[in-house]
């Protein structure tokens, strides 16, 4: 990652880590702020999700403060300016998946475009 590339990927990474807060899922103005409103994700269940679909599933208490994800090999790259692509590694109570993420500067700030989860053992 180059110094001037830092700001984009340190940005994607903070919002990322934000979506997997518990406080913030809980709270579904909070996701949105997050999400680009052409947001897709397909998750590790093979479901595809839009960001308001994916509402049910932050806000149903899946991460808790008492279980929060674990995250790891956290690594991005800007694709393009304004193009941010995250990988990383999560463990959410034994449920183990490589993610992986787009995330799109617009005029309110870094949100994310697309995610992909991929369940592993």
């Amino acid at each position: 990652m180059t110094d001037e590339n830092e700001p984009a990927v340190r940005a994607a990474i903070d919002g990322e880590m934000r979506l997997l807060d518990p406080e913030v899922r809980a709270s579904p103005a909070r996701v949105l702020e997050l999400l680009d409103p052409e947001f897709t994700e397909i998750g590790a269940s093979g479901r595809r999700w839009d960001a308001e679909s994916i509402l049910t599933v932050t806000s149903g208490g899946s991460v808790s403060p008492e279980s929060p994800v674990e995250v790891s090999e956290m690594s991005g790259v800007v694709l393009s300016p304004g193009i941010v692509h995250l990988t990383y590694f999560a463990d959410n109570q034994g449920r183990r998946a490589w993610r992986s993420s787009l995330w799109r500067l617009t005029e309110t700030g870094w949100r994310m475009y697309f995610h992909q989860g991929t369940l592993t053992s």
